[in-house]
């Protein structure tokens, strides 16, 4: 328990002055709300019964009266004692009021805090790190968690504070009262905070199951939502009900597992605090008939007990949040212990000026099991070597499964090779700083993603400073600016969440124009084309040869007829290149470029055939 407090008290750094002023706004409040029973006390005991100020009277008892003009005085104006204790309730709420302010104030901007930190963290992370996590499960990290931890810095850290002042206060002021009636009325707290520990051992353990199955709830539902269209498509509504049927089962049982501990808690811990009050109801009564205990002091020590009880029974309610919060502490601090993508060996330096977009790989290696990554499905990279030359077109072809993709992913530097060499303008890539790197290329992948703002954000993603003209001038070259024109609000026109709203064509082609927009010196296009039709295609690739000569470019696809202008080709297969030239040297020699150049002319010829009329 105490390393849950050392986490939770590094949470606080920058705050703990806030928390500070919460507290001592805590200890006022507290030692008004302490004066409320005296008053009563006294008056009950030396105004309304008369009894007379001894030796033996408590001290405290003895300057309150001096405070509100003597027992004489008090029982001429008996107003007074309630006056005093309005006031003195008043001003505890008040100071009750500074310490949630103050308190919530705190915990909000730790909140906050902690938000940016795992966003920031999270954008950080390596790819490998992205390629294993559950999106939904780090949504729940994200929000769900950081709540937990929120709402017990806010609520129930006064109210440990809350239980420590009264522990520390209470007891010698009941002491100084009387010691046989404190005795009494502190004899079934001890098992009460002894139950409670044993209460957070256990329930700590079912709080991180809840939390687990929560996640992958969530996960469920956030993978569900995504892909909505595909399962109307497929009529798949049963089965994904059905899926969702079994973590929903899991986190509904996990969480009846909970709520059955935690009604034990309340049970037992509500029948023990009452029996607290029984009984030092019965043994003060007893006493005041055998004449060793004044009316007025049991109403102080019923009252005393009030309040004392109601902390301490919510210590059960502040255990339950500390192993809740310990569990969500725990899954934040796993994500913020992930290392973050490695920074180049040595001392950061200035980066010249661009790239120029020369490109020198040799002897390349990559396996995915190597790099921690799962191989299914995956290509790998086999001793590739090639040479792209400033402003030059280069095309990559093979199967699926080949490494061209892999191959891609390297040169952004989303994985790092395990073997030879990838030089931009004669500097190992691995010297150099990724977000440099990354700014030097304009990349559109297999999947082009949009965000759900307007097509002019989502195309000045690359380039925050574009204007409107350039902006325009890059539709243009990838066949989306008159298509955009006919949205009823233009470039200002809202995409739905990762581009719904448009077809897979036209978001392929804002993510080329993104990508032309930036200017980058290398320009990596990855089967960009595959949902564009042949005469759109064709309008790009002849908008990219009037650019040619303004960035290298390599162009990764299935149809041949996207490579056919590059200047050169390349075709993978199993990791290593088989073949490479220009397109009519490798439509000229046998090969595996010369079969599929076949094959996909013949179909294309099949195909305008059945659509010529006859």
């Amino acid at each position: 328990m105490f390393s849950q407090f050392q986490i939770i008290w590094s949470l606080m750094r920058g705050y703990r002055l806030r928390y500070g002023l919460a507290l001592a706004s805590l200890v006022a409040a507290t030692t008004l709300n302490y004066g409320v029973p005296l008053v009563g006390s006294a008056t009950i005991d030396y105004a309304v019964a008369g009894k007379a100020l001894g030796p033996d009277t408590p001290a405290l008892i003895v300057r309150l009266l001096g405070l509100l003009g003597g027992a004489a005085n008090l029982r001429a104006h008996l107003w007074l004692a309630p006056l005093a204790m309005v006031l003195l309730s008043a001003l505890s709420g008040f100071f009750s009021y500074l310490k949630g302010r103050h308190a919530s104030l705190a915990s909000d901007g730790i909140a906050r805090q902690l938000k940016d930190e795992l966003y920031d963290h999270l954008n950080h992370l390596p790819a490998r790190y992205h390629d294993r996590a559950d999106t939904g499960d780090l949504v729940q990290r994200c929000t769900s968690d950081v709540e937990t931890a929120r709402q017990f810095l806010a609520a129930q850290v006064m109210e440990i504070g809350n239980a420590l002042i009264l522990a520390a206060t209470a007891l010698p002021l009941l002491l100084s009262l009387s010691v046989p009636m404190t005795l009494v009325s502190f004899s079934l707290i001890g098992p009460i905070i002894l139950y409670g520990y044993i209460y957070f051992r256990q329930v700590k353990h079912y709080f991180k199951a809840v939390e687990e199955a929560d996640g992958a709830l969530t996960a469920v539902i956030q993978e569900n939502l995504t892909g909505i269209r595909v399962v109307r498509a497929f009529a798949r509504q049963e089965h994904e009900r059905a899926k969702f049927a079994g973590p929903n089962a899991l986190y509904r049982d996990r969480s009846i597992r909970l709520l059955r501990l935690m009604s034990w808690y309340w049970s037992i811990s509500d029948f023990v605090a009452f029996s607290q009050i029984g009984l030092t109801l019965i043994v003060g009564a007893h006493w005041i008939v055998a004449g060793r205990l004044s009316v007025g002091m049991l109403f102080a020590f019923l009252s005393y007990l009030g309040i004392m009880l109601w902390p301490l029974r919510m210590m059960g309610r502040i255990l339950t949040d500390l192993g809740k919060t310990s569990v969500a502490l725990t899954r934040i601090r796993e994500i913020l212990a992930v290392a973050r993508e490695p920074a180049p060996d040595g001392p950061a330096t200035p980066q010249p000026g661009p790239l120029t977009g020369r490109i020198a790989v040799r002897d390349l290696h990559f396996h995915h099991a190597a790099a921690g990554l799962p191989a299914t499905g995956r290509g790998a990279l086999n001793g590739v070597s090639f040479d792209l030359h400033p402003g030059e077109t280069l095309a990559i072809l093979g199967p699926s499964g080949s490494g061209k993709s892999t191959l891609m992913h390297l040169l952004l530097r989303l994985y790092d090779y395990t073997e030879g060499s990838i030089q931009f303008d004669g500097r190992e890539l691995s010297s150099l700083p990724r977000p440099w790197l990354r700014a030097q290329i304009g990349v559109v992948m297999q999947e082009p993603f949009l965000f759900s703002k307007t097509l002019r954000d989502n195309l000045r993603l690359g380039r925050g400073d574009a204007p409107d003209q350039e902006i325009e001038a890059a539709a243009r070259a990838a066949s989306i600016h008159e298509t955009i024109l006919s949205f009823e609000h233009g470039y200002n026109t809202l995409v739905g969440e990762r581009g719904i709203t448009l077809s897979g064509g036209q978001r392929q082609r804002v993510a080329i124009a993104r990508a032309v927009l930036k200017r980058p010196p290398l320009l990596i296009l990855d089967d960009a084309m595959s949902a564009i039709d042949a005469e759109t295609e064709a309008l790009i690739l002849q908008a990219l040869r009037e650019r040619r000569g303004r960035a290298t470019t390599l162009v990764i696809a299935h149809r041949l007829s996207t490579l056919a202008h590059a200047d050169r080709v390349i075709v993978l297969d199993h990791g290593r290149i088989i073949q490479t030239g220009t397109h009519a040297e490798l439509a000229a020699q046998d090969g595996l470029y010369r079969r599929l150049w076949q094959i996909q002319t013949n179909v294309e010829a099949d195909f305008q055939t059945e659509l010529t009329p006859r």
